[in-house]
């Protein structure tokens, strides 16, 4: 998984590619955390590189929203695909998380 990191003034934009599963898990837990060190209002994770999310993946994403939330920052989702979509439906993850079509729209909503 490929891993990139942008500034927008309060908004941190982490930007994923490839699968979000278990060998993911460990660098996007650090780049999470060094992003909070630094003070954001808030975190997007953009999924449009995102093509599936497995049992360790949808945990790390449940990490990230509870870390975001204890440390004062908001976290959403952007551009999730269609079958990152579902997999958020059929495990009823939906609903845990603010979730954006595109991330313009996630970026903006912290204004």
């Amino acid at each position: 998984m490929r891993i990139q990191t942008q500034e927008y003034n309060d908004v941190t934009v982490i930007a994923l590619e490839g699968e979000l599963e278990s060998d993911a898990t460990e660098p996007l837990k650090k780049t999470v955390t060094d992003a909070i060190a630094k003070g954001p209002v808030g975190i997007v994770l953009d999924m449009s590189g995102v093509a599936g999310i497995d049992s360790q993946g949808l945990e790390q994403l449940l990490w990230s929203r509870d870390y975001c939330n204890d440390n004062k920052c908001e976290f959403r989702l952007a551009a999730l695909d269609e079958n990152c979509d579902k997999i958020l439906e059929v495990t009823r993850l939906d609903s845990q998380f603010d979730r954006y079509a595109e991330l313009a729209q996630a970026a903006k909503s912290f204004a």
